[in-house]
Formats: C-alpha cells, structure tokens, sequence
C-alpha cells in the first residue's frame, strides 16, 4: 500500500466535474455524471438481562448501494451492450444472460482542476440492473438526450497506490 502524501500547499477540495470511468482496459466515452458510492452498515442493538435499560450497538451488514452512470446518447454501444449482457430480449431460450462476463470491475478517476489523476476508486463484480436506452423525448426541449445505467456491486475500496500529484505552478517572471 501507498503511503499518504501531503501537500502543504494544497488549500481547496478536489472538484467534481472531473473524472473517468473505466471497464475492461479502456475509457468509456461521454460519462457526463457519476451517481455517490455510499455504503451502509446495519446496527445490531443487543443487551444482556443485568444490563441497565440502555442497549450496546455493533456493527452488521454492510451494504452498497447501486451506482448510476449517465451520458449523452452516441453510437457507442457500451451502456447497452453491458445491459444485454444481463438481459438480452430475443437470443433464444437459455442465452438470455451472459453468465460468464456480465460482472465488470469499474474504475473511477477524480482528477484535480490541472487535470491529473487525485483519486481513484474501484468498484467489484458490478453488473447493470436497470438501462435506459433513450430518455423522454421533446420537441419543445432544448437537451442532450441521456442514456443511464444503474450498476449494483458488492463494494468498492479507494486505490491508494494512486497519490496525490505535485501541483503544476508557472514560474515567475524574472
């Protein structure tokens, strides 16, 4: 594991408009927002006969909840082909999943405002559970089209052998 770096002159939290989202090697095209990874974890409350009338608190299941990607509707098939994989209407009785690869690992890129890589997360065995295509069209709307996916997953951890970047600085005039 990385050790955490510091930079003293680093004032001002990272942003949120920038960053990627990578599946299989490559950079998906046109992710334009990226839902919260948040995580949940059960309380268990439980006290003994003798204990006063107050309850003891422990730790239960953790859960993950669903991460949404959206982007504007493009010829890349990526959003659609990984949604097919879970659920592919008319390929035929006992084809209609794709067992082995509908699983994807994800990686999500925060950059800082210079562009370079501040943090990344991963996010395990996540497959799409709800896919929209095309969203509500309008004649009067004056948008971009949205395609959405909704990825489930058993977790995520941060990536800490990503560490902070030396900020650029442009040099003084002599």
């Amino acid at each position: 594991m990385a050790q955490f770096s510091v930079n003293a002159q680093r004032f001002d939290p990272y942003k949120n408009f920038k960053f990627r989202v990578r599946w299989d090697g490559r950079y998906v095209a046109g992710v334009s927002k990226v839902g919260a990874l948040k995580r949940s974890t059960e309380v268990v409350k439980h006290r003994e006969g003798g204990d006063p009338s107050s309850s003891r608190k422990s730790p239960g299941r953790t859960e993950y909840d669903a991460i949404t990607l959206e982007r504007g509707v493009t010829h890349d098939p990526e959003f659609e082909r990984w949604a097919n994989k879970v659920w592919n209407y008319g390929s035929g009785l006992g084809a209609e999943v794709s067992l082995k690869d509908f699983r994807k690992d994800v990686i999500i890129e925060l950059y800082n405002e210079a562009g370079q890589l501040a943090i990344a997360y991963k996010v395990f065995r996540c497959w799409v559970s709800e896919f929209t295509a095309q969203p509500d069209l309008d004649a009067n709307a004056n948008a971009v089209a949205i395609q959405t996916i909704k990825l489930e997953n058993e977790g995520w951890e941060r990536d800490y052998d990503v560490v902070e970047p030396a900020e650029p600085s442009f040099a003084e005039p002599a």
